[in-house]
């Protein structure tokens, strides 16, 4: 039976408490078992340099909830600011939000969306990612200067992305 609009709103305010909790105590992996069908799929394209993804909770658990959200993004958050749903889709506008703020007293963040679809059952079935990856670098170099940036993010996943994104806007670059 197709789940009505209130218990698809109740799901996206239910992860939307989900990521609070777990950005709190930097455990990310059992978001996958409350919130993810077994066949499911999750998809994130990292602004075409890298692209994650998972086909089944498992990987989603190691992939995205467990190797791209735990070593080096101790103090880091992604709260949902706001979402809409359409049927059985959700739709969530998140941050990518480093350790402390700036000196005016904002946050180090940058803006993400999610596009997930619910099944029947409430479990997510589907999600679509999407960042500006070059903008989320442009963050890390600030979270650098100010000495908020874990050495150990840098090292396995700023510099080799940085690397990649160079790469794949050098080609086809007219000398």
């Amino acid at each position: 039976m197709a789940l009505t609009p209130a218990q698809v709103e109740a799901r996206a305010a239910a992860l939307t408490r989900a990521f609070e909790q777990a950005a709190a105590r930097n455990e990310w992996e059992w978001i996958a078992d409350a919130f993810y069908a077994e066949h499911c799929e999750y998809v994130c394209e990292y602004g075409g340099a890298m692209r994650v993804r998972a086909t089944s909770r498992d990987e989603i658990r190691a992939t995205h909830y467990g190797r791209d959200m735990k070593v080096g993004w101790e103090g880091w958050s992604f709260p949902i600011e706001r979402y809409a749903i359409c049927g059985n889709r959700i739709i969530t506008h998140w941050w990518n939000r480093g350790p402390g703020r700036r000196a005016d007293g904002s946050y180090f963040q940058t803006p993400g969306v999610s596009f997930i679809t619910v099944g029947d059952d409430g479990l997510f079935t589907y999600q679509l990612d999407l960042f500006d990856l070059a903008h989320q670098m442009h963050l890390c170099d600030e979270l650098e200067d100010a000495g908020l940036l874990s050495p150990t993010l840098k090292a396995n996943w700023v510099v080799p992305m940085k690397r990649r994104l160079i790469a794949m806007l050098q080609r086809k670059l007219p000398d």
